[in-house]
């Protein structure tokens, strides 16, 4: 068993946030390991699919394997090969359960044991690509028997050539692709995502878009080699970024159905912002991609990485992104990796329903944090959603170590009910004071103390908000809004910072740390209530202002902020001063989720 696992498992259940990786349920590999994907057999087992193999992501061993588990993923049986480490590269598994029974894993396969395929100069300076595992065939094996054993014969799946197929180097004689998140039924016919590649080079993928794989037959026929497939949509254009400066990159495209029998999609690009798009006919055409937007217009940010959404058992909607605006920036070499960073923490919205005239469409709430690792580094990604029992669970994987995350209910329930929601929080509320005045100061949690023994440190992963209504003459620089700092500025101050922001200092004589909200927040002889989040779990300080959580805008790439892990706490003085223009001050002993502070503004 990898090193890997072995420390994962030591580590687990130590950490006092159920959403901090270490306290997810293991899913075992062999070193290397990639979407972990889950489907529930007749039998009621859990049938987990995953990449694996002992090298890294791309090396010469690696396979699809399936496991088992009885007990909602506390254990899992032995791995069993869909294919073997032994033969060539198979890769990038989703998984399909019909209703008589069978489960079906579809995944890339090198069956020509292709060791090369062209590239671009000058980022292969060779022009040669030897990485193999996305390209040569899509194909597929099933189980009768809930994923204990799978077909010994493998059929393939043909596609249609598109244009971009065409114009890769071979023609498309051989096809570049790979495919990611869950394969469905939709009005009795099977659909497997599919992203097609125009070639490999700066970035690896220099282009793709999206097609579905639609099999009218798969939920009835039980000779797989007599199934049809067609590939979707129609014409020789796939799913792509939306053509007003849309860029190259469209893929990893995500999928739902509406109740009206409308398909959702959602995809990564380079762009800074995810894409969406609608089909009312089945997957034959969407329309018009456009990026990612939240309930109330502004654009979602988000890097290149998976972004999915799901429908759950009631009805609605969960998505998971990453809430920034990583780009792929041509004219800034050294930066021409960060759309692949920074996928730590995971952010989900809710969706819900509404009309509109062409049919169903799904509004999206604000972000809650939903997972999160300390090492900031940490990337984690492809996840799945898995229901039982009315509990909601996530798996994830950061290409070493695949977990499965059981999720706080209450935090959905929170998304899907935050455009209803007008009620103030009440737990953990220290103080509720009328200002401008002074006060006795609320005393907040540490952060940190000494562990047992007197070595090392515990980390109590707590956290404070703290909840203004204001209204300045002027949002001019410079303005105290709360302070609670002694003579020497140990405390914590909130202030104009100019430009209509505002900042928090958080001291506690050993460390400083400062982040501010998004410029323009801030209006003169305007009403604004300020929700001011420190998280101690993923040490992150946020600002919901007016309802709308600060995420940076056009403004920067982030709009959220790291606080330093050493800080201890944001205790000050004795004091807490209220400053001018502020009428009305809440201290929490936590921090609020956002769907709670914008209850907190709608309840004025």
């Amino acid at each position: 068993m990898p090193i890997a696992f072995l420390l994962a498992a030591a580590l687990a259940a130590q950490v006092p946030d159920a959403r901090h990786l270490s306290n997810g349920r293991l899913i075992p590999d062999e070193g290397y390991s990639d979407q972990p994907y889950i489907a529930k057999a007749s039998d009621g087992a859990w049938v987990c699919v995953i990449t694996t193999g002992p090298g890294q992501e791309g090396a010469g061993g690696q396979h699809v394997v399936s496991m088992r588990s009885v007990d909602q993923g506390r254990m899992w049986s032995a791995p069993v090969d869909v294919e073997p480490s032994s033969g060539p590269e198979a890769s990038y598994a989703v998984v399909l359960k019909v209703p008589y029974g069978r489960l079906y894993v579809f995944y890339n396969h090198n069956t020509d044991n292709t060791r090369q395929i062209i590239g671009d100069k000058p980022a292969y300076a060779d022009g040669w690509v030897r990485r193999v595992d996305s390209q040569g065939h899509f194909v597929f094996k099933y189980s009768d028997d809930d994923g204990r054993t799978w077909s010994a014969q493998r059929f393939e799946i043909p596609q249609r050539d598109f244009a971009i197929d065409k114009r890769n180097p071979y023609g498309g004689k051989i096809k570049f692709f790979w495919t990611v998140g869950k394969a469905f039924l939709h009005k009795g016919a099977g659909y497997v995502p599919l992203h097609k590649v125009g070639g490999f080079g700066e970035g690896f993928f220099t282009s793709s878009e999206g097609v579905l794989l639609r099999s009218a037959n798969i939920a009835t026929e039980r000779d797989a080699s007599k199934l049809t497939w067609e590939t979707l949509p129609d014409g020789d254009i796939g799913i792509r970024t939306p053509a007003d400066g849309g860029g190259p990159i469209a893929e990893e495209h995500s999928f739902a159905e509406l109740s009206d029998g409308s398909l959702f999609c959602v995809f990564r690009t380079i762009d800074g912002h995810s894409a969406f798009t609608y089909s009312r006919d089945g997957g034959r055409t969407w329309e018009p991609s456009q990026y990612m937007r939240y309930d109330d217009g502004r654009l979602m940010k988000h890097p290149r990485a998976a972004n999915f959404a799901w429908r759950a058992i009631n009805g609605k909607f969960l998505y998971w992104f990453h809430n920034h605006g990583g780009r792929f920036i041509r004219e800034h070499p050294r930066r021409r990796t960060i759309a692949y960073e920074d996928r730590n923490p995971v952010w989900l919205v809710g969706g819900v329903e509404t009309d509109s005239p062409k049919g169903k469409v799904i509004r999206w709430s604000q972000p809650e944090i939903a997972l999160y690792d300390d090492d900031p580094m940490m990337r984690m990604s492809y996840p799945d959603l898995v229901e039982a029992d009315g509990k909601y669970f996530l798996t994830e994987t950061q290409k070493e170590i695949a977990r499965l995350h059981e999720i706080d209910g209450k935090l959905l329930e929170g998304l899907w009910g935050q455009f209803e929601n007008r009620g103030a929080a009440t737990e953990g509320l220290l103080l509720d004071a009328k200002g401008p005045k002074e006060v006795e100061a609320p005393k907040l949690p540490a952060f940190l103390r000494r562990a047992r023994g007197g070595h090392g440190t515990d980390d109590l992963r707590t956290g404070f908000t703290i909840d203004l209504w204001l209204n300045l003459a002027s949002p001019a620089a410079g303005q105290t809004l709360l302070d609670n700092r002694t003579a020497e500025g140990v405390g914590l101050l909130i202030q104009t910072t100019g430009n209509g922001a505002v900042g928090i200092a958080l001291n506690d004589g050993r460390t400083e740390s400062l982040w501010t909200s998004d410029p323009g927040m801030l209006r003169a002889g305007v009403r604004h209530h300020l929700a001011a989040i420190v998280d101690g779990g993923p040490k992150i300080v946020s600002f919901v202002i007016d309802g709308k959580f600060n995420d940076g805008g056009n403004d920067r790439q982030f709009g959220w902020g790291r606080y330093n892990p050493n800080l201890r706490s944001g205790e000050g003085g004795a004091k807490l001063r209220i400053g001018a223009g502020v009428d009305r001050v809440r201290v929490y002993s936590r921090a609020l989720r956002v769907s709670e502070a914008i209850g907190n503004w709608r309840a004025r």
